[in-house]
């Protein structure tokens, strides 16, 4: 299990980030399971009221270069992209998008109201990174206590470098079988997270909600 913390209050955001890899080693059956698998993870939180009462989205994709394809938007009104895979891996870029959507979209505490909840980062990559990234990776991981977010890393095959994902965050995860089927799980798994908090989050009446994520669905480990 991995434990979370969350602070209560009845109108505060969950923000939730998706950072995709879509470079072209992702071409072909992963690129069309990653559709797949942000519909399925998608539909299924537009069928939890937890998490359409608290869940924002956003997804940040990177191939040559980072867009923020979906910015952080309220679950009913979010619409889901249709991916394509080609180009290198600008994974410095997409840091650089999310550490600036992080400063500028979430709202922080004030001395009239408590800001938005811990943002929610699940970053998917199958590649090293092309691009400098060791800079965001730094400043992503030394954000200020009150500005960080819990960042979930998975790696896909044998093409990625856990030392690259370690120094973004220590909570990574390795899929070493790259399968349609076993992306499905992986996002199903991520619902399952969101999903999990948010029910943590609106059942804390006062003070702060421990979540406890579920274990990665079988042939996904955890990086110790």
């Amino acid at each position: 299990m991995m434990d979370m913390n969350f602070g209560g209050g009845d109108v505060r955001r969950l923000p939730i980030y998706l950072l995709l890899d879509i470079s072209g080693s992702m071409s072909g059956a992963p690129i069309q399971a990653v559709n797949q698998g942000v519909s399925l993870l998608y539909n299924e939180l537009m069928n939890d009221p937890s998490a359409i009462e608290t869940a924002y989205l956003a997804i940040i994709t990177f191939a040559s270069e980072a867009k923020m394809v979906v910015p952080l938007t309220e679950l009913t009104q979010v619409q889901i992209p249709y991916l394509q895979a080609s180009g290198s891996t600008s994974l410095g870029a997409a840091l650089g998008v999310l550490n600036h959507s992080l400063d500028h979209d979430v709202r922080p505490n004030s001395p009239t109201q408590k800001g938005d909840y811990k943002p929610l980062v699940f970053l998917m990559t199958d590649g090293m990174p092309t691009d400098h990234w060791e800079q965001a990776a730094d400043a992503i991981k030394q954000r200020p206590k009150q500005k960080v977010a819990t960042i979930i890393a998975l790696g896909c095959g044998g093409g990625v470098d856990v030392n690259t994902l370690k120094r973004i965050t220590e909570v990574v995860l390795m899929m070493d079988n790259v399968t349609p089927d076993q992306i499905t799980q992986y996002f199903k798994w991520v619902s399952q997270s969101i999903s999990k908090a948010s029910v943590a989050i609106n059942a804390a009446a006062v003070g702060e909600a421990k979540v406890d994520l579920p274990p990665p669905p079988s042939g996904i480990q955890v990086v110790l």
